[in-house]
């Protein structure tokens, strides 16, 4: 082979080579060289959930619109792929598969605790950063069985050892109760969960369980289970449910007659449950939850205006906290100037002091939000504004 000819081969080398890495950065994958930063958003938009998931795709694409309206971040626009894990924790897990097969770079969801704690492992396997914005169990960010905090995994929510001490706490100084039943759904993470905090702090303020008694979520009667809870006289019930059976059971404890105060946590929370439960029956009703469209402050009531002229509603907490993990991911985007997970990572794990829809958010070491909670009841079904607890 003569200089000449090995110099022709080495500069065709070269091309190739060249029209390789052009073809890669044009590939449409996402990464620094696209641009579009591409968000998965897995959610419960079907099944017994379906209200949370409708909520928080509305809140996180009023925040995208927001945000790209604005110009994007760092001069890329904003593309969200959804996918519905139909209220199932094995569907959650097949839904963040299906997400990562589409390139996202980070994932926003699920909303449900069991889902977002069978979307936990592969997120920190495949290195991507995810905000559950619902999910309270706090098994979502510590492996329970390390106690080692998923390094990729957050939250917007606060944890239900906060809800659970906060409801005993209002149920024992401010309804003076002091025997309670709980009715726990045993195929939830979040309700069990919710109940072992509640019952602790309970404990503690002298109060005690009287009765409890266990149903899975798609019952429909609770009769039995309402019948042997009314005959141990309690003062208050305590419901840690989602609202679909919640409101079935609260209808039906009516219709028995018990006029008992029915409290609950934030998975109460969706326009739905007046529908099932009767506004009648929601009088004497409490629950703990995020935020309240009431709160005066700017960021809430601009929050409410926007969303009621977009969606003709008033958002409920899981709109509110999941336009909060957009806003919050986007901050931690803006503040790491680049979409290379691991520096987005360590920049949500700096989020300080951000002032979202549902308060103040610091991360913990833990990747949990500080951040107050609200106790909310209802008049002619919807819902009024109790008192605030701060953390």
């Amino acid at each position: 082979m003569t200089m000449s000819t090995l110099k022709r081969c080495v500069l065709a080398a070269v091309a190739v080579a060249s029209m390789a890495v052009m073809l890669t950065g044009c590939s449409g994958s996402s990464g620094e060289s696209s641009d579009t930063i591409k968000i998965g958003a897995n959610l419960e938009l079907t099944g017994n959930s379906a209200s949370y998931g409708t909520s928080a795709k509305n809140g996180i694409e009023m925040a995208v619109k927001e945000i790209n309206d604005a110009g994007g971040l760092l001069g890329k626009k904003i593309e969200v792929s959804y996918a519905d894990n139909r209220s199932e924790a094995t569907e959650a897990a097949n839904a963040m598969q299906k997400l990562l097969d589409d390139q996202v770079d980070f994932i926003v969801g699920p909303d449900t605790s069991s889902g977002a704690l069978a979307c936990v492992a592969t997120a920190d396997q495949e290195k991507i950063p995810m905000i559950s914005p619902f999910g309270t169990n706090p098994d979502i960010t510590v492996d329970p069985a390390t106690h080692n905090v998923r390094p990729y995994v957050f939250r917007a929510a606060f944890i239900d050892t906060f809800q659970g001490k906060a409801m005993a706490d209002f149920v024992a100084d401010t309804l003076k109760a002091k025997k309670v039943a709980v009715y726990v759904d045993n195929s939830s993470d979040y309700s069990k969960g919710l109940q072992k905090f509640f019952e602790e702090e309970f404990g503690k303020k002298g109060g005690s369980i009287v009765a409890t008694e266990a149903y899975l979520q798609k019952d429909t009667d609770f009769k039995a289970a309402l019948t042997k809870i009314k005959a141990a006289n309690p003062d208050v019930i305590y419901v840690p449910g989602y609202y679909q059976e919640v409101g079935m059971i609260i209808k039906q404890a009516r219709e028995m007659g018990m006029t008992q105060p029915i409290v609950g946590g934030d998975g109460w929370d969706s326009t739905k449950l007046a529908e099932i439960a009767g506004a009648a029956n929601l009088v004497d009703c409490y629950f703990s939850n995020h935020y309240s469209s009431d709160d005066t402050s700017e960021v809430v009531q601009n929050f409410v205006s926007n969303y009621q002229k977009a969606y003709g509603q008033k958002p409920d907490a899981p709109a509110a906290v999941a336009y909060d993990s957009m806003m919050i991911l986007a901050q931690a985007i803006k503040d790491a100037n680049s979409t290379d997970k691991d520096t987005v990572k360590a920049a949500l794990e700096k989020i300080s002091g951000f002032n979202a829809v549902s308060g103040k958010i610091s991360f913990n070491e833990f990747h949990d939000p500080v951040k107050s909670a609200v106790v909310l009841s209802f008049k002619d079904g919807k819902q009024i504004f109790v008192t605030k607890v701060e953390p």
